[in-house]
């Protein structure tokens, strides 16, 4: 890096010196000529604060403080230079910048620097005509080192969430999860995700109740995710939970393609309730439970999706993600998976936006096909942010269930409402309410299943959030037993 700094304040000294009015055909006393550091821009004499150059070499040598002037503290740019002695010089400087590009070093400021000697070359042509090849043979280098660099940049974020829950016919717990994030970017406009997560394997008194039968509805549900507590099923060992590379091939198109790709990152996003440990902690509320898949979003599948604006307001997403990719005996293309797509319109000058959806998915034996609709609308009011969503779905689910063992021919329904308000009296603080039913089906239980919660979170710092909350959830797994009522403390530590 000193070497092309060295580069840049050369290739200005040059430029100021050709500048000089004193510009001619003689040649320039050699003697004494040994250079010495310059410190300060004032130090040189002859550049008067006045002068075009002035401001230019005032910022090289402030900032790089690699400038450099003869013992009496002058450019010399009051004795003439040559065109053969300036030729001279600026062969000098070609040969350190292709010094740097052997080195791998394509910066913007050597591409700066070649352009500068092209306007040069322009400008006192006849005399410096030998080096225009040179200086064509610089940038055809530059345009290939750009092209094929490889200068990664990598940024550690994470989540430690504690939550300290209890709630009826069960103890209290303590569930905690952490969540390592790893974004790496190649070109800038690039992302490697890499999300690695452990916990410990904590339950909350919702889990109890939809263990004690099969889980169907629960945070880990085989059938749809109507849980609670969203960090329970975190387990103790290590694992990746995301892996995949996203970029930017137009404008207007984005890709992510990799080995673990949770749909809930793409599709069915919301404002107000996806944020884990900063709105709502139950895991029913972050996503339409039809239209995410539980067993695919829980595991992240290998596949890709894409993201396409077509205009301002509208947006199309897709996505295909296969759980069992590496099992030879099920590949990508067979159960489990997922493929998804979505349609976001927002509406112009409105605080509105609303998405379409459809899914097609197998899992465990069982064909689904499901439609959803989503919406939220943020109004702004004097004393903070108001905001409402709501999600809608319809779904089939056809077929022999081999975790489960048994047919199943159903046709649920799921709905969800919520408001939430941010900023509300106290500054960085959210309150919401939210309440709804995940899956509406006569042919499966006795009753149907209801969720309600409510929360408020405090923001202590820019690192630390706090959120008291209560959640009830009533006849779990769609089978008439009693209420469940959970008090939680959510404390969530980001860096």
């Amino acid at each position: 890096m000193k070497q092309v700094k060295w580069l840049f304040g050369l290739s200005s000294l040059i430029v100021a010196i050709v500048a000089s009015p004193a510009w001619s055909q003689s040649t320039i006393d050699t003697d004494n000529d040994s250079m010495d550091q310059v410190n300060s821009v004032s130090e040189l004499t002859d550049v008067r604060p006045g002068d075009w150059a002035f401001q230019a070499v005032q910022s090289l040598v402030e900032r790089y403080g690699v400038l450099t002037g003869y013992p009496d503290r002058t450019f010399r740019g009051n004795r003439p230079l040559s065109r053969n002695e300036f030729a001279a010089a600026i062969s000098t400087v070609i040969g350190r910048i292709e010094e740097q590009l052997l080195a791998g070093n394509s910066s913007s400021g050597i591409a700066e620097d070649v352009q500068t000697i092209r306007r040069l070359i322009n400008a006192y042509g006849e005399a410096l005509s030998q080096l225009r090849s040179r200086v064509d043979n610089l940038e055809s280098r530059i345009v290939t080192q750009e092209n094929q660099q490889f200068s990664t940049t990598t940024k550690l974020n994470g989540q430690v969430y504690y939550v300290a829950t209890n709630g009826t016919n069960a103890d209290s717990t303590v569930i905690s999860r952490v969540r390592l994030n790893l974004l790496t970017s190649f070109r800038g406009n690039d992302r490697l995700v890499t999300q690695l997560e452990a916990g410990n394997n904590g339950e909350d008194a919702i889990s109890k109740a939809h263990n004690d039968r099969q889980n169907l509805l629960g945070t880990t549900g085989v059938l749809a995710d109507g849980g609670g507590l969203d960090a329970v099923g975190a387990t103790r060992e290590l694992k990746i939970r995301k892996l995949y590379y996203a970029f930017r091939p137009t404008e207007n198109l984005g890709v992510a393609v990799g080995s673990n790709l949770p749909p809930s990152d793409f599709i069915d996003r919301n404002s107000f309730a996806n944020q884990t440990g900063e709105n709502f902690g139950s895991s029913f509320f972050a996503n339409n439970p039809l239209i995410v898949q539980n067993e695919i979003d829980r595991f992240g599948g290998a596949g890709a999706a894409i993201s396409w604006s077509l205009n301002r307001d509208l947006t199309v997403r897709a996505l295909y993600a296969a759980v069992d990719s590496s099992n030879v005996n099920a590949g990508v293309f067979r159960d489990r998976y997922q493929a998804s797509v979505e349609a976001e319109y927002a509406i112009p000058n409105m605080p509105i936006k609303v998405q379409l959806q459809y899914t097609n998915a197998e899992i465990n034996g069982t064909q689904i096909n499901a439609a959803g609709l989503s919406a939220e609308w943020a109004i702004q009011q004097r004393f903070g942010v108001f905001g409402i969503f709501g999600r809608l779905g319809v779904g089939s689910y056809q077929g022999f269930n081999t975790l489960l063992q048994q047919d199943l021919d159903l046709n649920p329904k799921t709905w969800a409402v919520g408001v939430s308000f941010q900023n509300f009296l106290i500054p960085g603080s959210k309150a919401g309410l939210a309440i709804g039913q995940p899956f509406i089906t006569n042919r499966l239980g006795d009753a149907t299943q209801t969720n309600f919660e409510a929360f408020f979170g405090l923001l202590l710092n820019d690192r630390l959030n706090v959120s008291p909350s209560v959640t009830v959830v009533s006849n779990p797994n769609n089978r008439a037993s009693p209420t469940i009522v959970e008090w939680s403390l959510r404390v969530l530590y980001g860096f």
